[in-house]
């Protein structure tokens, strides 16, 4: 089935040097850029990671230094993606949990802003394992009924994910609206603040911590009566996302807290 789009849609699958999303780098990006009249874009590039790519990551995806080394780094081409990708939806294979927030993350160490306020997530696994519990070769056999050949080659599995996408859009009927808003807030499982899912909203739409010891309680009331914790998450091994969103709001709080000691006190006579 034909996605209904309303903006364009990337559908892209990282190749990385492991599953940190704080620590790892992209070693392959491929996309594929599927326009609202169907018109579709597709580019893969290898990427020079700069950190040695581990034997056991090599083994998955197939690419070692030697593959990279004279391929740009992530800095190099990350303005011309973000150019790429400005104004565009999202969807991948597990992408909401891990490729969105590392490319958030490679974005930010390489000083361009990725603009994802009015973006919407399309995650095709938890679609996928919500409908089948399955892995990506299994969906792509379920739903497409062929063998995914060279899986963990980001091309090819970016391909088979569009493929497993359009065809769970046929396969589950009026199930799944070809909507990628409603598509987005189908294979969401929280509703994040941040891109790593440290900080998320609650049925008050109050952004609590999603873990520690902490977790489930609201962000401002924890800041207020332990703020060394602000301080342990600044200095701790968490995505700089999530530093960011942590920041904006222990600013907001302190500017709202400026304003409320500036105002004049009711005097009784």
């Amino acid at each position: 089935m034909k996605l209904n789009l309303s903006k364009p849609l990337v559908i892209f699958d990282l190749e990385t040097t492991g599953v940190s999303i704080t620590h790892d780098r992209i070693v392959e990006i491929s996309y594929i850029i599927v326009e609202p009249n169907g018109n579709e874009h597709s580019e893969t590039l290898r990427i020079n990671p700069g950190i040695h790519i581990p034997e056991e990551a090599s083994k998955v995806h197939g690419i070692y230094d030697d593959d990279v080394k004279d391929c740009p780094t992530f800095k190099d081409v990350a303005q011309t993606l973000a150019n790429k990708f400005k104004g565009c939806d999202y969807a991948g294979f597990n992408s909401n949990h891990f490729d969105l927030p590392l490319l958030a993350e490679e974005m930010i160490r390489a000083g361009v802003s990725l603009d994802l306020a009015n973006a919407r997530f399309v995650d095709v696994q938890t679609i996928f394992h919500k409908m089948e519990q399955r892995t990506l070769v299994a969906a792509y056999k379920f739903y497409c009924h062929k063998d995914l050949e060279g899986a963990h080659a980001a091309a090819n599995d970016t391909r088979a994910t569009y493929e497993v996408l359009q065809a769970q859009l046929d396969h589950y009927g009026d199930s799944l609206k070809n909507d990628i808003a409603w598509l987005a807030e189908f294979s969401r499982n929280n509703r994040n603040a941040d891109l790593a899912g440290r900080l998320v909203y609650d049925d008050q739409n109050e952004i609590v911590f999603n873990f520690g010891k902490y977790k489930g309680m609201r962000v401002n009331d924890v800041l207020q009566k332990d703020l060394g914790y602000f301080g342990w998450i600044m200095q701790g091994d968490f995505a700089e996302s999530t530093k960011k969103v942590l920041t904006q709001l222990k600013l907001n709080a302190s500017n709202i807290a400026k304003n409320n000691s500036a105002k004049p006190k009711d005097t009784l006579f």
